[in-house]
């Protein structure tokens, strides 16, 4: 009987150690792909690695929300396999790298306008009134220029407190691109670019940062993406574009404005003040970046892969996610420029 339950328990041993070699191994064989850049961007990431795991179970994506400026940084610096930024590399800072980059546009959305006022109020504004409240000259939610485009509605004699980014943020680029488009006092005071000096206004790191500040603060207004809006049952404003109509965000009205937008060889574009009755004004592209010539043949051939379903399959969650779809001419000179990635 001993014999016997000995043998059981050998057995049952050799079972959990054959368990535990199979599962190391699995471990052992995946390939980890690390990433990071945009909060614009985190949404897709974080439904995109669930989803690509179960397709592909030899990668584990591990991506890091720090901001655009940080993943430029460390993708330059070699220390992440692929960057995220919402706003396109200079010249100037792709000649600093130390190789060719390319740029892979994987989403497209929404900056909007969202605030934290009593009452539910839905709000409109126009180009000239959010550059007047960026610049610190509107400090009153009742002021008149505020007032005029929302007849009917009791706005507070409260302060409007700005909430801006603080860090490096191509969420930002998307906005100040915007004013610098539609205000020449924006465009000659502070410009655009993924840091400006803010002339009003105090800051929060990433979308998740602006977005808690508004929510904390009664008077404030911000900018984020859509989806950081919706997640926190933010209110979100119409905002009046080129063609002078009153327009709320959406990946409807995203896509309107890609639509008219020209795409380079390069990927390297702009599309805010779109054009068209129906183009939401602040939208803009997402793009990941990596090295055309990969140093490691595995990680490089994976990551590649990844990028082609993001490119692809990914597109068709992005509305889940308040996203625009990239459009299929679009998606299919991605996949044939990434295509040229050498190992």
């Amino acid at each position: 009987m001993k014999k016997i339950l000995t043998r059981i328990l050998m057995a049952g041993i050799g079972l959990i150690i054959i368990g535990c070699s199979e599962k190391q191994e699995i471990a052992q064989a995946q390939t980890l792909i690390n990433g990071a850049g945009s909060s614009f961007d985190n949404p897709a990431f974080m439904m995109w690695k669930d989803a690509y795991a179960k397709t592909e179970k030899g990668v584990q994506i591990n991506y890091q929300s720090v901001g655009s400026g940080a993943g430029i940084k460390q993708l330059v610096s070699q220390t992440v396999d692929f960057g995220a930024s919402d706003a396109p590399m200079s010249d100037e800072a792709m000649a600093k790298a130390p190789g060719k980059i390319l740029h892979i546009p994987v989403v497209a959305g929404a900056v909007v306008v969202t605030y934290n006022l009593p009452g539910n109020l839905k709000l409109k504004f126009d180009d000239a009134t959010l550059a007047g409240i960026y610049l610190g000259e509107i400090t009153k939610w009742n002021d008149p220029k505020i007032a005029s485009l929302n007849p009917g509605v009791a706005l507070p004699d409260t302060s409007v407190i700005v909430v801006h980014r603080s860090d490096g943020s191509g969420t930002t680029f998307i906005f100040t691109d915007y004013l610098s488009a539609v205000s020449h006092d924006w465009a000659s005071k502070v410009g655009k670019s993924t840091s400006v000096n803010w002339p009003a206004g105090v800051g929060g790191k990433g979308n998740e940062g602006v977005a808690g500040q508004v929510k904390q603060l009664p008077g404030a207004i911000g900018y984020v993406e859509l989806a950081y809006a919706v997640q926190n049952k933010l209110p979100v404003s119409e905002l009046k574009n080129a063609a002078g109509k009153f327009v709320a965000p959406s990946p409807e009205s995203v896509s309107k404005a890609m639509d008219t937008a020209t795409i380079p060889d390069d990927f390297r574009f702009s599309m805010v003040n779109a054009p068209g009755e129906g183009s939401y004004p602040i939208a803009g592209a997402s793009w990941v970046l990596l090295y055309q010539k990969q140093a490691d043949a595995k990680t490089g051939k994976m990551l590649v892969n990844f990028l082609k379903w993001c490119v692809s399959e990914g597109q068709k969650m992005s509305p889940q996610l308040d996203y625009a779809a990239l459009p299929d001419s679009v998606q299919q000179r991605e996949l044939k420029l990434l295509e040229t990635v050498t190992y």
